[in-house]
């Protein structure tokens, strides 16, 4: 008797002790959060966040790792600067953080949710992404809108010719019209800048209300993390998004309304459709197939899309390239030498001309590398609890990856401050792992759907202006290249102004356009 309550309690401390150390180690282990700094009460690290943004969470990177747990608000954060961990974050986890977190931004400006950008992963943001990658932004589309992005730097050149007693130019608003101006020809077909623009006024309010709606659409509103302070009506940033939505609403309604007329007025007496030229002359095919799909604000979300990520990131991308080749005037003399002797002096530069120009697709990989044009890419939220670097990261988490930081960490790019193209050599991006080092466009299922378009109009408008004109900087000083922060792209804090004057063997070819 006395045995069997030996081997009992023997049986059952035995079971205890597994079962506490299984509790203390075992699940606690499971749910290893990553390391954080110290938080306040209710606001939790926003104390901590300084603009611009990027710089200040790389900051908090350096302090605390590579992998960090914040809290915004009541709101979790997870912040990731290591090409290992992005791996993961887009690989093993895609689908768990292919989600956006519910912001202000999304709610307004993102019709309700429903935009490509900010719609959740699902039936509805996959089939806007199809759209997006078959009916918008695919290969044979591009390839239709090449004149159209010819034409509008063909434009910018002869501009600058006639303009040359004035000596210097705001490059920051040409390229910004520049810009504005392919997309709206591709949605629209009309121009919104310069000659030949219908409505002057409309125009300059929508050039406007795109870059302001960029700058109110990063996850620095307080309002989004702090909701009594949207209850207050903080910094009236709400009222704000609300009167930039209407205004534009006008402006996009007035445009479907315009298509839609022409679209009718166009059909042949044996009812043939015709031709379909602009890329709403495509979405109002599609509404007329599923009207109850493809509703107004459906396509007037998609537009917005391809507005502020057509525009916005393409002029800031090809600002930040010229200032870094003023700064870098052997780079610049490089990539002339190279137009020379692929392009020649007859001619200006093509598309089809981009495959024998290595060194100016380094140039832009490079500024790129620097100067992403979203610093912080957009945010994610995992869908699910799930693990990344080893940590566990609950449900509802917000996923911010700083590609500012991990482009310029020194352990994965030597010298990673100064401007090298030569880094982006003979590079083959797979081989070397550079998609998880190197993410300008983010990755993953949503990764930017416009990076083909984007190179295209870069690579060709810095192209010909560097092949066309001499540049040089206004003054002795180097150009100043601290960035503004706080919206979802990252403008020059001082837009660029440059000297310029034409080569002399290519007067001749200019002033033929």
């Amino acid at each position: 008797m006395d045995e069997l309550i030996f081997y009992s309690a023997l049986f059952f401390f035995s079971f205890s002790f597994f079962l506490i150390f299984k509790f203390l180690f075992t699940n606690r282990s499971r749910h290893l959060k990553p390391p954080a700094p110290r938080s306040l009460p209710i606001i939790g690290h926003l104390h901590l966040l300084k603009t611009p943004l990027h710089r200040s969470l790389s900051d908090l990177s350096h302090r605390y790792g590579p992998i960090l747990s914040l809290r915004f608000g009541s709101r979790p954060v997870v912040l990731v600067t290591s090409p290992a961990v992005v791996e993961e974050c887009f690989t093993k986890n895609d689908i768990i953080f292919a989600y956006r977190p519910r912001l202000l931004a999304g709610k307004e400006f993102g019709f309700n949710y429903t935009a490509l950008v900010w719609s959740s992963y699902g039936p509805h943001w996959r089939n806007l992404r199809r759209i997006a990658t078959t009916e918008i932004l695919s290969s044979n589309r591009m390839n239709m809108f090449s004149t159209v992005r010819s034409e509008e730097v063909l434009i910018l050149v002869r501009d600058l010719f006639r303009d040359l007693d004035v000596g210097k130019v705001d490059l920051n608003r040409k390229f910004s019209e520049l810009m504005l101006n392919v997309m709206m020809r591709m949605i629209a077909g009309k121009r919104y800048c310069g000659e030949r623009v219908v409505d002057l006024e409309e125009a300059r309010q929508f050039l406007e209300n795109t870059q302001e709606s960029v700058a109110l659409s990063g996850v620095s509103n307080l309002q989004d993390f702090l909701p009594v302070l949207r209850w207050m009506g903080f910094k009236g940033v709400e009222k704000r998004m609300i009167g930039l939505v209407k205004k534009r609403s006008v402006i996009l309604q007035g445009m479907i309304d315009e298509h839609r007329k022409k679209k009718m007025d166009g059909t042949s007496e044996n009812g043939e459709e015709k031709k379909k030229t602009t890329l709403i002359d495509i979405l109002l095919s599609l509404q007329e197939k599923e009207p109850e799909y493809y509703t107004d604000d459906i396509i007037k979300g998609l537009i917005v899309v391809l507005v502020a990520a057509g525009t916005e990131t393409s002029s800031v991308t090809s600002e930040w390239a010229m200032s870094l080749l003023l700064n870098n005037p052997e780079v610049l003399k490089k990539a002339k030498a190279e137009l020379d002797i692929q392009v020649g002096k007859d001619r200006l530069l093509d598309e089809s001309d981009f495959h024998k120009l290595p060194y100016l697709h380094c140039i832009i990989n490079e500024t790129l590398r620097l100067y992403p044009a979203a610093p912080l890419l957009l945010p994610h939220e995992s869908s699910e609890e799930c693990t990344l670097g080893g940590f566990h990261v609950p449900r509802g988490t917000l996923l911010l990856v700083n590609a500012w930081a991990i482009h310029r960490d020194p352990d994965l790019w030597p010298d990673p401050t100064s401007f090298k193209p030569e880094r982006f050599q003979g590079v083959e991006k797979d081989k070397e792992g550079l998609n998880f080092k190197f993410l300008p466009f983010g990755y993953g299922r949503r990764s930017c759907p416009g990076m083909g378009m984007a190179m295209k109009v870069v690579g060709l408008a810095l192209g010909t202006l560097i092949q066309c004109f001499e540049w040089e900087r206004v003054g002795e000083e180097r150009v100043n290249m601290m960035e503004a922060g706080g919206g979802l792209s990252m403008p020059m804090a001082q837009p660029l102004v440059a000297i310029y004057r034409p080569y002399a063997d290519m007067i001749d070819v200019i002033s033929r356009l």
